[in-house]
């Protein structure tokens, strides 16, 4: 499931769209719902965001705003734009940020359906792109099969030793290869078998803390909330349909 942020300063625009579309159908789960455009960068810096769905118009901060910025830090966000006006100057600041898609307001449920199935095959063909690279550049693939076997001490130094490479030119390597941080993907890889854990019963929620390498649950269960936007505890309920710890 690819993650979707809704911004948008109507209430009832913002409920319906979260509330009663099926997203899941798909391939998108809502991760947050905001009323500005502030609140939507708040969120981005804090939570894992594939897709954001925003109005234009908004108080504090535009959409245009909004773009503007995740352009200028080279976000790979899918902004998707939102609005009653079907406006030229709109769409040539669209695309001079990098948005592609412009949904007019009253949404239509075969627009929305369209539009996003279409984002959700460039996301596919994105992330198959981004594993086929892998698989040809021999130095990350052994960097991805070392930290997916060994994720819960996972190291750039460690990396670094088992490729004979120094550690800085690695961290930059990786960043060139990947587009993402060594850090990061660490960190992603714990929180994917993290989120496998949750499923099994068996295990408590500090056991998965200490299984995916954190030895203070606090940091955890924070780590845990950026990435998906939920508590351990909240993602084992809502997922899981699990009630436990």
């Amino acid at each position: 499931m690819y993650k979707l942020l809704i911004a948008d300063d109507e209430f009832e625009i913002r409920n319906g769209l979260s509330s009663y579309f099926p997203w899941e159908e798909i391939g998108f789960e809502i991760v947050g719902a905001v009323e500005n455009g502030i609140e939507a960068l708040a969120f981005i810096n804090n939570h894992h965001v594939d897709v954001l769905l925003t109005d234009i118009r908004m108080s504090e901060l535009t959409g245009i705003e909004i773009a503007k910025q995740l352009d200028e830090q080279k976000s790979p966000i899918h902004v998707v734009f939102l609005s009653g006006y079907k406006d030229f100057d709109y769409a040539q600041q669209a695309i001079q940020y990098g948005v592609k898609n412009y949904i007019t307001k009253p949404t239509k449920y075969s627009e929305l359906v369209t539009v996003f199935t279409k984002i959700k095959a460039q996301l596919d063909e994105k992330y198959v792109t981004f594993k086929t690279d892998f698989n040809q550049d021999k130095v990350i693939e052994t960097i991805l099969k070392y930290v997916n076997e060994h994720y819960q001490h996972a190291s750039l130094e460690g990396a670094s030793q088992l490729v004979h490479l120094n550690p800085v030119y690695i961290s930059k390597y990786f960043k060139e290869k990947t587009g993402r941080n060594f850090s990061d993907f660490v960190v992603e890889v714990k929180m994917e078998k993290a989120a496998i854990f949750l499923k099994n019963p068996d295990y408590k929620i500090y056991e998965i803390s200490e299984l995916t390498g954190y030895s203070n649950a606090k940091n955890f269960t924070r780590t845990f909330r950026k990435y998906y936007g939920k508590t351990p505890r909240e993602y084992r309920n809502e997922e899981c349909g699990l009630h436990i710890d």
